[in-house]
């Protein structure tokens, strides 16, 4: 468990993405990232590790709960159905019986696809989030959980997968000391029973949260100026020529002692004069110092890859099959669907007002036929039409916009390919779609005096509902369109 510290600017965020593999392709880069000793494109970065944002980003129709239960259910159960197969089997060869309480407990984390999971309850328990987990996450116009609760939830979202690698980007962000120790405890226990790896970036950690950490990453400029045990950091700091004073929190002064306008006043050499000691200094001595000698050595013996276990890396790029991830994104559009029935509601009354306006404007015993004059009002109808039916689409375009960011984290974040979260989308609105057409052509068609014949009935319906499916998918398309100019305006100077 190694806490990152570091003044902002430091490059804490860029280390733990460019770890987790997430940094931009059209970014130069040198070196090479290994994991037991297999470069990044060797197995899936993203199944293996998972990189917890400090931003948080979810659907605010949701609860606690789902939100937890649907992020178990895409990432999958990793490897704990093999490994509970042969722990079965090492038992039976054994002759012994397991606890019944803990066996159960096994089996029930081990089947993947399941709608609920006894991880998601026992990370809402860790976490301090069982006294919240029926209420509604929110957003900017629905009331839900707290900023702190919110924080804890997007770092639940990759605890509840099986990720064995865990890089955590200011977690403490909205939340007091007391529950990110809360917290921080959790996860030392997790690191030390589960065998998993977590580098945590902390801003300002109290210092019974500091003392939890086995390993500091100290960051500066660009820098890595200690790198090893939390015990020996302040002795490095010392050989240097600087002491932490008493009552000062420890990881406060590693944060200032780098600083050129705080470093002055933690000098312990008293018989010496003074002199600003830069990060460069700082990370040159560190590779002479007794740990940094002893990293080197470490890092340049050749990792042995015929050690790894199968199971370390995960070579699947999603952690369960197409048809369960259908189905989970399924679930989740027509439960989000529900929770937004009033725009269904009001795109269907407002398309049965509309029709009936039509029908009376257009009504066929005040419109004669028989010439080219007359047609014109049947084509002005059939224009009218067109219009109403093609832009009831645009109501849904200010969800689509409020639910993109919540789908690129977890399409980055390999929850779930694009087409199973498109396909459920576009599924689910046919009925409505042709409930939708259906009122318009009932009302209208006979109304306004089109031809009578059936087929002539059945062909408009289906054309009604050819162009609300078209100007949906055109609204959407128009909408990633102009998204992507957004972008190359931000990126072009």
């Amino acid at each position: 468990m190694t806490l990152l510290l570091g003044p902002p600017g430091a490059g804490k965020t860029t280390l733990l993405l460019a770890l987790a593999g997430k940094l931009d392709r059209d970014l130069r880069s040198s070196g090479k990232i290994t994991y037991c000793g297999h470069e990044l494109n060797e197995f899936v970065a993203g199944k293996t590790c998972a990189y917890i944002s400090q931003h948080d980003i979810h659907y605010g129709e949701m609860t606690v709960r789902e939100t937890l239960d649907f992020s178990g259910r895409c990432l999958g159960v990793g490897t704990r159905y093999e490994m509970l197969v042969e722990l079965s089997r090492r038992e039976k060869d054994a002759g012994i019986k397991p606890n019944p309480e803990i066996d159960a407990f096994m089996k029930a984390t081990a089947m993947s696809g399941q709608k609920t999971s006894l991880v998601t309850d026992y990370v809402l328990k860790i976490l301090g989030m069982d006294i919240c987990a029926d209420i509604m996450v929110g957003d900017e116009m629905r009331r839900g959980i707290s900023g702190g609760q919110k924080k804890r939830l997007t770092t639940g979202e990759m605890l509840v997968g099986p990720a064995k690698v865990l890089f955590m980007d200011e977690i403490s962000t909205g939340l007091d000391s007391s529950t990110t120790f809360q917290i921080c405890k959790f996860l030392r226990q997790m690191v030390h029973i589960m065998d998993v790896t977590m580098v945590i970036s902390l801003l300002q950690p109290a210092p019974e949260t500091f003392d939890l950490f086995d390993d500091i990453i100290l960051l500066s400029e660009g820098q890595i100026v200690y790198q090893g045990p939390r015990q020996s950091v302040l002795q490095f700091f010392e050989h240097m020529g600087f002491k932490c004073p008493e009552r000062k929190g420890v990881a406060d002064f590693l944060q200032e002692v780098t600083s050129k306008k705080d470093q002055q006043q933690y000098w312990s050499q008293k018989d010496e004069p003074y002199r600003y000691v830069s990060t460069s200094e700082f990370a040159e001595a560190f590779s002479s110092f007794k740990i940094g000698e002893q990293l080197v050595t470490e890092l340049g013996i050749p990792y042995d890859k015929r050690g790894v276990h199968q199971a370390a890396l995960v070579k699947d790029k999603y952690g369960i099959s197409n048809w369960e991830l259908f189905k989970a994104c399924f679930s989740r559009e027509w439960l989000l669907m529900k929770r937004s029935a009033f725009v269904y509601v009001f795109k269907t009354t407002q398309i049965t007002i509309m029709s009936i306006i039509t029908f009376t404007v257009f009504l066929r015993t005040q419109m004669p036929v028989g010439t080219v004059q007359d047609g014109q009002k049947f084509f002005g109808a059939l224009f009218f039409t067109l219009i109403n039916v093609m832009f009831t689409g645009m109501a849904e375009l200010a969800m689509t916009v409020f639910r993109l960011p919540v789908f690129y984290k977890q399409r980055d974040f390999l929850f779930f390919p694009a087409w199973s979260f498109g396909l459920p989308i576009w599924v689910l609105r046919i009925p409505l779609f042709l409930m939708e057409s259906g009122i318009w052509i009932v009302l209208t068609y006979y109304t306004v005096g089109f031809a009578p014949g059936a087929d002539r009935f059945f062909r408009q319906f289906l054309a009604l509902f050819g162009i609300h499916q078209m100007a949906l998918s055109l609204f959407r398309s128009l909408l990633r369109l102009v998204e992507h100019q957004l972008l190359l305006i931000h990126w072009v100077p």
